[in-house]
């Protein structure tokens, strides 16, 4: 019996996988996994479709003991009312459906020098 079920667990794992994997730059993205550093952000450019959900997983590499913000990253989009804060080694996600095709700028302003830094800013570019 546990084999039967081992199995079938397995199976439907290896099956559905594939509809939570993403690349931070295709169009048809999903789920966008970006990791905070104290070198910037992993993705500078996230595309995404009018009306399709996005989760954004930010996950933040450093630690605790970094010394611009505790270890802390932040993704952040004023004009989608977007604010996502990942704690040192971890990860958090939020998803948002993009109404109005556009770009609009990403950024991360509770460490590295916050939105002055090149590298912790991005954009996501949302087509109709």
């Amino acid at each position: 019996y546990f084999l039967i079920v081992s199995s079938a667990v397995a199976g439907a794992g290896w099956l559905l996988a594939p509809a939570f994997w993403s690349v931070a730059s295709s169009p048809d993205a999903a789920v966008v996994e970006i990791k905070g550093t104290m070198g910037g952000f992993s993705t500078s450019v996230i595309r995404a479709k009018v009306g399709r959900p996005l989760t954004v997983r930010l996950t933040s590499v450093d630690n605790r003991f970094h010394t611009d913000g505790g270890g802390k990253h932040q993704f952040a989009i004023d004009a989608l009312r977007v604010n996502i804060i990942a704690p040192p080694l971890g990860t958090r996600e939020e998803t948002f459906t993009p109404k109005e095709p556009g770009v609009y700028e990403y950024y991360c302003d509770v460490c590295c020098g916050g939105r002055a830094n090149p590298t912790m800013v991005g954009k996501l570019i949302v087509e109709a």
